[in-house]
């Protein structure tokens, strides 16, 4: 009986696959842009998936945040198109996806967009030939975008799902539908393999991220024409303490009013798969994470249900702690406590040489106004401006002569997208972290020549030593540091250095790998999360320990960064 109904099951989804071949031989524009709207869906459904595959175990993991924004231009650029061929279609995805990019991985992923656009000029329909040879333009698109292109990513996927597409179509399928099964198929294999072409994804125990966004990406399309859901999520809990609520704040869906965060200790083993199940019924934007037994459940939900959640949980076992937030009003608080409006910036002349720095912090854009940039744009780690941001903070200054201070690595390839948009002679120095970016301005000339100060600029770059120091959010051996979770580590130019329980060792030892004591000036630039007393006390122990040197103190306001040093 049971073989007979398993037989009938199979015959059953043989014939629903049978037709979805033939809906889907050829796609046009509607159903482009519904496919489209659908994977942004199952992609903002995995979000915190995607952030979580973090390498470093530091509280900034963002992939899943851009890529999700990066598609929500895409997807706000064709949601009033109507009647349009196919071509019409992909390149307003690949425009707004271009404008609303974020972050590396938002950058690639429409540079992908942006060669499966061009492939497909002049079509007013798409077929297996046409999808094939899309996903293949958009491949060479995606590496000939970055200068050194590095396998075991997010470009390492899209050549594998452009050689799927290839041979399913001299394979002899001539539905697009086919070559989506393989294509979502390819991505899966191709993402789990990323660990053994990237040597510190192995180390780290992760897939790549931005090929993982790619995958939901594709696998949102499919399951989309299957009718399944796309909005309950792969089951996910993290460590407390690589929660990070502040995200959730960045992609706020119409109909959210509430944010509930409940702390609870369930009485039975926790079924995840229930637990999220139910939860899917009451909101989105969900986070779950667990340390020591106590759970901590995060939500957005409707108006009139903000308690729902809570009496939820209560039948689960004992709650400790309740939190909630209007959404509207974080959301003001937050857009007014940047405070960035207030600060006096340098006034530029026409054809003067016009400096643009992108700031973590409140404290840290005011240095960079005493310095004498133009433009401040407010970013930095889990907070990467698109590249619409970057060209509106420079397109209306009465110069054409811009210097870009992006400060993040994961920003440079967005400044490099907006140079490219713009009449005006930009150029993007590859500072990497905030007191590069100080450095460089050290050097800057309002009046010189543009190349000889951008050469000047860039120089500079290069002397001054730069640390962060964060807490750890996963066990993990990283560069032959073993972490623990919850310590506090030390980063020495990006690179993982120390990590100890005490945040006073964990200083000394940091200043030690950077070689502090041949340095003349070392600053201190406080974040949010630490006291300025706490600062001005270890910059008093640094004076102790080296007499000779300058130590300045300077608040930063930088979130999930606890110091950021400089060594001079």
């Amino acid at each position: 009986m049971a073989e007979t109904k398993s037989r009938s099951a199979r015959e059953t989804e043989a014939k629903i696959r049978l037709r979805l071949v033939e809906r889907y031989r050829t796609i046009d524009g509607p159903m482009l842009r519904n496919l489209v709207t659908f994977s942004l869906d199952w992609l903002r459904t995995n979000q915190q998936v995607v952030n979580a595959l973090n390498v470093f175990p530091v509280p900034d993991g963002d992939t899943g945040t851009n890529m999700v924004l990066t598609m929500q231009a895409a997807v706000d650029e064709i949601e009033p198109l109507g009647e349009r061929p196919v071509s019409q279609v992909a390149h307003a995805v690949a425009h707004g996806a271009l404008m609303g990019a974020r972050g590396n991985s938002g950058v690639i992923l429409s540079q992908l967009w942006r060669g499966f656009s061009r492939a497909l000029d002049e079509l007013d329909v798409m077929d297996a030939a046409a999808l094939a040879a899309a996903l293949d333009e958009a491949r060479q698109t995606a590496y000939k975008g970055v200068v050194r292109p590095v396998e075991g990513t997010i470009l390492t996927v899209s050549k594998d799902i452009a050689l799927a597409a290839r041979q399913a179509v001299e394979n002899g399928n001539v539905s697009t539908f086919e070559i989506l099964e393989k294509v979502v198929e390819a991505a899966g294999q191709s993402v789990e393999n990323t660990p053994e072409l990237l040597p510190v994804l192995k180390e780290a125990g992760v897939v790549d991220s931005g090929g993982k966004g790619l995958f939901f990406i594709l696998e949102g399309m499919l399951r989309a024409a299957y009718r399944q859901p796309l909005d309950q999520a792969l089951i996910s809990v993290q460590s407390l303490s690589a929660l990070n609520l502040e995200e959730a704040m960045d992609g706020i869906e119409p109909g959210q009013d509430w944010e509930v965060v409940v702390d609870f200790k369930p009485s039975n083993p926790l079924d995840l798969q229930s637990f999220y199940s139910d939860l899917d019924d009451m909101g989105t934007s969900i986070q779950v994470g667990e340390g020591d037994g106590i759970f901590r459940m995060h939500i957005h939900v409707a108006d009139s249900r903000e308690y729902d959640p809570i009496e939820y949980i209560k039948t689960l076992g004992t709650i400790s702690n309740v939190a909630i937030e209007n959404l509207m009003a974080q959301m003001e608080a937050r857009n007014s406590k940047s405070g960035l409006a207030d600060i006096r910036l340098t006034v530029v002349e026409p054809g003067q040489i016009a400096p643009v720095a992108v700031a973590p912090g409140l404290g840290i854009a005011r240095v960079f106004a005493s310095l004498g940039v133009a433009s401040i744009i407010e970013g930095g780690q889990t907070m990467n401006p698109s590249t619409q941001e970057i060209l509106a903070s420079f397109e209306d200054l009465p110069t054409d002569k811009i210097v870009l201070l992006p400060n993040n690595k994961n920003i440079i390839l967005a400044a490099k997208q907006a140079a490219e948009l713009t009449v005006k002679k930009v150029a993007v120095l590859p500072s990497v972290s905030v007191p590069q970016g100080i450095a460089a301005m050290f050097a800057w000339d309002p009046t010189g020549e543009f190349d000889p100060v951008v050469k000047a600029m860039s120089e500079a770059l290069k002397d001054v030593r730069f640390a962060e120091i964060t807490v750890a959010t996963r066990s993990v051996e990283i560069d032959g540091v073993a972490v623990q979770e919850g310590q506090t580590i030390g980063l020495l130019n990006g690179k993982l250095a120390c990590a100890d329980d005490d945040l006073e060792q964990v200083l000394w030892a940091t200043l030690e790998a950077g070689d502090a004591g041949t340095g003349e000036l070392i600053t201190l630039y406080y974040g949010v999360d630490l006291p300025a007393a706490t600062a001005h006390q270890l910059a008093d122990k640094i004076r102790e320990r080296h007499p000779q040197h300058e130590v300045e103190v300077l608040e930063g306001g930088q979130p999930h960064y606890l110091l950021i040093l400089s060594i001079e």
